[in-house]
């Protein structure tokens, strides 16, 4: 009876090390979100100004995606389909965020987590409600990544909802540097403005406060401790840097050295170029770590950015225009991905790739199954980056039907193959590239191949209706 007891304690103290053996030889994840980071802001994209030595180790390691999209131009909405899967006007966040908490008064009433946008009285197509709000229904990675027992972390901007709505609301287990504003208060301890007789900071934040802290380097260090801590468990980490969104500040330590280098042609923001030689220097901390701790086999780590780069600030040349702006300036971003082992270094993948497609890649790494319920738009691009597979059989689709400033005006795109379709609402007309032969969009084909339009647009057409996305109507006269 002894002996038989003996084996089943063995037996269970056996399964159990399976188990947690099993459960370990999971591979963590480490997303890095850089925000407004522009398609030719690193070095191995080929600035010949910034400087990106651990970006550039990165893709060195693993594959960069020449013709990866954000699914908006802007912030919101791209950082909701890389959490959800899902184009974001499906659910109704075609847009950026702008209230700061949700009782501020910017079209919103207190109480009320929906506005819409308003807009100049002399423009012709009315608002479209949108949410300031990523709702709690929908599954993000964090709540899909929960079934294979990941530890979730956020750290930095997010962008998607006020308290109630924030990180640990949609599935993370912990998050830092959050707050309900969708740039920093300032990039200098102690992340704090001032709006009246109110001081903003980012709260959380406060505690462990170093004097003289850049924000950069802040959340660098919250990444550091977050694998230090969770190295003996499977885990999933996003590390969404404020940088380089405005507000333009750079770090005192690195800007005089831009200053004084040669300025090319189109990069020759020494304070920018400050900004993203500090997110380089704090995503090399993160990559350090994960060798130091022996992780670095077992993890997928991706490096991305939720928009194109602000025109004025930097230059996407040769692509056309930049943020907000539906040209590829304003959707085509940066992508590098490393998995050793199963990743080859230094991979090229020009098959086009969306921020809808991270959840169910990542859902893929961790052998989760991606429910039909969810009714994600994103692909496993996962055959890509282990195999040679050249397409996904797909067209890509954007739609924003709002104002930005005065020059961005409603609109909806498809990719599709090398075409691109660029329809506008206020004016009715489209615009027609071919961007396998003219990638900075110079040469519109509306006019010259109605054909294509017409085929382009019937494609349209039937992803709006089928996807139930709203379509912006003429003003009255009164708005």
């Amino acid at each position: 009876m002894r002996v038989l007891k003996a084996l089943l304690i063995i037996g269970i103290i056996l399964c159990n090390a399976f188990l947690l053996a099993q459960e370990k030889s999971k591979p963590n994840i480490v997303f890095i979100l850089v925000d407004d980071l522009g398609w030719k802001d690193t070095g191995f994209s080929g600035s010949g100004y910034y400087e990106t030595p651990f970006m550039d180790q990165l893709a060195q390691e693993g594959a960069i995606c020449t013709q990866a999209y954000a699914a908006a131009a802007v912030c919101s909405p791209t950082r909701a389909s890389i959490l959800t899967g899902k184009y974001p006007a499906k659910i109704q966040l075609a847009t950026h965020i702008p209230s700061m908490a949700k009782d501020w008064n910017m079209g919103v009433p207190p109480g009320n987590a929906e506005f819409t946008l308003h807009h100049p009285a002399s423009r012709k197509q009315s608002g479209i409600p949108n949410r300031n709000y990523l709702p709690l229904e929908e599954i993000t990675i964090a709540e899909a990544l929960k079934k294979e027992n990941y530890y979730t972390g956020y750290i930095g901007k997010w962008h998607l909802g006020y308290e109630g709505y924030h990180p640990i609301d949609q599935g993370f287990d912990w998050q830092i540097g959050v707050s309900n504003w969708g740039q920093p208060m300032s990039y200098y301890t102690p992340y704090q403005r001032k709006r009246g007789d109110v001081v903003y900071r980012i709260e959380s934040l406060q505690e462990g406060l170093q004097e003289g802290e850049y924000l950069t380097d802040r959340l660098g260090r919250e990444a550091v401790g977050f694998i230090q801590q969770n190295k003996q468990k499977p885990f999933f980490l996003q590390l969404a840097f404020y940088s380089v969104h405005t507000p333009i500040q750079p770090p005192k330590d690195k800007v005089s050295y831009f200053e004084e280098k040669e300025k090319t042609e189109n990069h020759k923001n020494a304070s920018y170029a400050a900004m993203i030689s500090k997110v380089d220097e704090n995503i090399g901390k993160v990559l350090h770590t994960l060798k130091e701790l022996e992780l670095e086999k077992n993890t997928i780590v991706v490096l991305y950015s939720d928009n194109g780069g602000l025109s004025g600030v930097t230059s996407n040349a040769p692509l056309r225009k930049g943020k907000g702006f539906a040209y590829e300036g304003g959707i085509r971003v940066p992508l590098v991905i490393k998995f050793p082992n199963k990743i080859k270094e230094g991979k090229i993948i020009d098959v086009p790739i969306n921020s809808v497609d991270f959840l169910p890649t990542f859902c893929a790494v961790a052998d989760v199954e991606v429910e039909e319920k969810q009714q994600i738009d994103g692909k496993n691009i996962l055959p890509l980056l282990y195999n040679d597979k050249k397409n996904l059989d797909r067209s890509l689709y954007w739609h924003f039907p709002h104002y930005r400033g005065k020059n961005i005006v409603p609109y909806s795109i498809i990719r599709d193959g090398d075409w691109k379709l660029i329809k506008r609402y206020e004016s009715k007309r489209f615009e027609l590239f071919n961007l396998q032969n003219d990638v900075s969009e110079k040469v519109d084909l509306a006019i010259e191949m109605p054909d294509k339009v017409l085929e382009l647009n019937k494609k349209l057409e039937e992803w709006i209706q089928n996807t139930g996305v709203k379509i912006p109507k003429l003003a009255s006269l009164k708005d």
